[in-house]
């Protein structure tokens, strides 16, 4: 595999003097399939270089875009089936946050009681630090109403699991990193669209009930699903007969539902109460799918290391297929809109950090709080995007800030690696030398 990887590096060099060539000669053919090739050459290539392979994952993103940019029909409809199609997009991300899901476990919603003045401090300025920045951005810089509601809706998503693997590399708090992120993703389904609807309403319409079960939909579900697996790892006897127990009277609602319940029910019910058992539904599906993954899992052991790749091939998905819905907004926003980002970011490290060291925390804690106020969950926005049928405008902020955050996120994270490893080397110097 690095022997692939070297000669993707080498193909590199030749894609650049093609991209040269062609833009000398004006080949407009060329000049498309050289950027894509190159950018893929080096997504495969960046691996051969062992202080930028923390980036492989943002160089397949930034390929994305430029697929999305450069060929946008190719990446819209597969004969007559639209990419962009809702429940496509969203079984998409859910099978996203499910690949995340199976990095957290049921240990980390401990964590709550244990870390009370830190979770606090870390929800309260994740909900309003990153939304009313992104909503101060969009007074000054002017976007359409729907692009301007994609950077609210980023800005008042959950944290991700990418602040967990940064608080990692930077040795910070990594306890309340995982705490902080289950908080602000069980809080996600009320927030969020109160945040939306205060923020945003103007300029978009938001339905409160409608974006809250989607949320519910696009993250607990799938989230729910990979605690069942974890579950299931530790669960005593009892434990696992009452899953199977929950999982064969799913079984049953499910069947019942596609041999014609539900079409009785969507004449017999309340609009609401419909809704309701749409969500629960997707609860039942959930169970099964945890039990099935858990089971597949006693035959293939090492599965769930396999996992976050399904979840990074998603991401990659939506970010080429929103790029492409997108693409007439982006030539026209691009620049603004990256430049936007990168204020967005900084603002969340910066007041992240400084306001929990303001409020008494130590500064690992606070440097845990940098990245769980400036990273957000962007696979969330994306889904929310889609459900709406907005991705072209409303998603664009996701595909935009997303590459930014993962680069600016390894960067940050490794200063502060540096950092401490210093620290320690002096401490260990004068205990040496006093």
């Amino acid at each position: 595999m690095l022997v692939f990887r070297k000669i993707c590096l080498a193909l590199v060099v030749l894609g650049v003097a093609m991209l040269a060539f062609a833009w000398i000669t004006q080949a407009e053919g060329l000049f498309k399939a050289a950027s894509l090739g190159t950018a893929i050459a080096w997504a495969i290539g960046i691996g051969a270089i062992p202080r930028l392979q923390g980036y492989q994952y943002t160089v397949w993103i930034v390929a994305a875009v430029v697929a999305g940019m450069i060929y946008p029909q190719s990446f819209l409809h597969v004969g007559d089936f639209d990419l962009r199609n809702k429940w496509l997009i969203l079984i998409v991300v859910q099978f996203v946050m499910f690949g995340m899901g199976i990095q957290m476990s049921l240990r980390d919603f401990s964590e709550l009681a244990t870390s009370g003045k830190g979770v606090l401090i870390g929800l309260c300025s994740h909900f309003t630090i990153m939304p009313l920045t992104g909503f101060a951005l969009t007074k000054i810089f002017h976007f359409d109403p729907e692009i301007a509601a994609g950077i609210i809706l980023l800005g008042s998503c959950s944290s991700g699991l990418a602040s967990n693997v940064m608080v990692y590399i930077a040795r910070a708090n990594l306890v309340l990193s995982v705490a902080v992120t289950a908080m602000t993703t069980l809080a996600a389904p009320f927030l969020t669209p109160f945040l939306m609807k205060i923020l945003a309403g103007t300029l978009i319409q938001i339905r409160f009930l409608d974006m809250m079960m989607e949320i519910i939909k696009i993250v607990i579900v799938p989230i729910g699903a990979a605690l069942i697996h974890d579950f299931l790892k530790t669960a005593s006897p009892g434990g696992r007969r009452n899953v199977y127990s929950i999982a064969s009277v799913s079984l049953i609602w499910l069947g019942a539902l596609i041999l014609g319940l539900w079409s009785w029910l969507a004449e017999a019910v309340s609009a609401p109460t419909l809704q309701s058992l749409e969500v629960l539904s997707f609860f039942g599906g959930a169970v099964l799918v945890g039990l099935a993954y858990h089971l597949i899992t006693l035959s293939f052991e090492n599965l769930d290391r396999y996992m976050p790749y399904v979840s990074m091939f998603g991401i990659i998905y939506f970010t080429t297929v929103t790029t492409a819905a997108g693409r007439d907004n982006l030539l026209q926003v691009g620049f603004l809109l990256f430049f936007v980002s990168v204020l967005h970011n900084s603002a969340g490290y910066f007041f992240g950090y400084w306001l929990s060291r303001l409020l008494g925390l130590d500064k690992a804690s606070a440097r845990t709080m940098a990245f769980e106020v400036g990273l957000q969950n962007g696979g969330m926005a994306s889904g929310l995007a889609g459900a709406m049928g907005k991705l072209g405008t409303v998603g664009l902020a996701a595909a935009v800030f997303s590459p930014w955050m993962n680069i600016s996120g390894s960067i940050l994270a490794n200063y502060w690696r540096r950092r401490e490893a210093e620290r320690v080397e002096e401490i260990q110097e004068i205990s040496i030398n006093p």
